[in-house]
């Protein structure tokens, strides 16, 4: 057996890793072709208020992540449907909220180490509880994910032809919110609020260099999300590398030789 997987919290590490980069890669693809690139940094910011409320309030803060997430995700909708043509400053208005709550009430929590550990995340310092949290949370949202696949998919490139088509778009927009708010929530714990937006986006616009359609563009970024992760860890063992920075350069890393690899492509269809 590997060096790394003689350990019990690598093999926690890896696990929840890899349910979460295919989690990301799934939801990711979704709002990057909504044109919501920007939420995951709204929502991982809103989840760090709702750290230092669970801190503050001694109950578990992932709890309170959760919590301030979903609100976090249905007032971006909220405010998306007020503003119009300027849907897209809702995500700036609740980042800049979630940012705020959060400064303020971090000043009152008294481990400054607790709530800082939520900042980068500490994949592998999860808890069993933890662990097993997101395995229950990784299959609801994969169910879900496939039971809505049609609808998310419709959804993605123009809600209201989808409407017109009979596809219930609030309650897909409800069901897709809540998956979103809980998987950020959860990142938020293990990779952390200030990379889970990362993982959400730059997998997808690695993929989309390379795919020819909105189901290959998912399976791509899954693949580059799953690699980056497991690779990341792997080289934060044995280098002693921040697991989370190592696993978003992977993923640009990928962006950047998928590019590459699209550029060659075309100038061979050129010539």
């Amino acid at each position: 057996m590997p060096e790394i997987l003689q350990y019990a919290y690598m093999q926690r590490a890896l696990l929840v890793g890899v349910l979460l980069a295919i989690l990301v890669a799934c939801l990711g693809t979704v709002m990057v072709h909504k044109r919501l690139s920007l939420i995951g940094d709204a929502l991982s910011h809103s989840s760090l208020a709702g750290v230092a409320l669970g801190l503050l309030g001694g109950f578990s803060p992932i709890v309170g992540a959760m919590a301030t997430c979903i609100v976090a995700a249905f007032a971006i909708e909220a405010i998306r449907k007020k503003l119009g043509s300027h849907s897209e400053l809702a995500v700036a208005i609740v980042l800049s909220t979630g940012i705020g709550l959060a400064g303020v009430l971090s000043g009152f929590v008294k481990s400054s180490a607790d709530f800082n550990s939520f900042l980068f995340g500490s994949i592998v310092a999860i808890s069993s509880f933890e662990a097993r949290l997101v395995l229950i949370l990784a299959v609801i949202v994969l169910l879900a994910f496939i039971l809505l696949y049609k609808e998310l998919f419709y959804i993605s490139f123009d809600e209201q032809a989808a409407s017109i088509s009979g596809v219930p778009v609030g309650v897909v927009n409800a069901v897709f919110t809540i998956l979103t708010a809980v998987t950020v929530s959860i990142a938020s714990r293990t990779v952390g609020a200030l990379i889970i937006s990362s993982l959400l986006v730059v997998p997808v616009a690695a993929a989309m260099a390379i795919a020819g359609s909105y189901k290959t563009t998912v399976l791509w970024a899954a693949f580059v999300s799953v690699t980056s992760t497991v690779g990341g860890l792997v080289l934060s063992f044995y280098m002693g590398l921040k697991p989370g920075g190592t696993i978003v350069l992977l993923a640009v890393g990928f962006f950047l030789l998928f590019h590459a690899i699209a550029a060659i492509r075309g100038t061979a269809r050129k010539s």
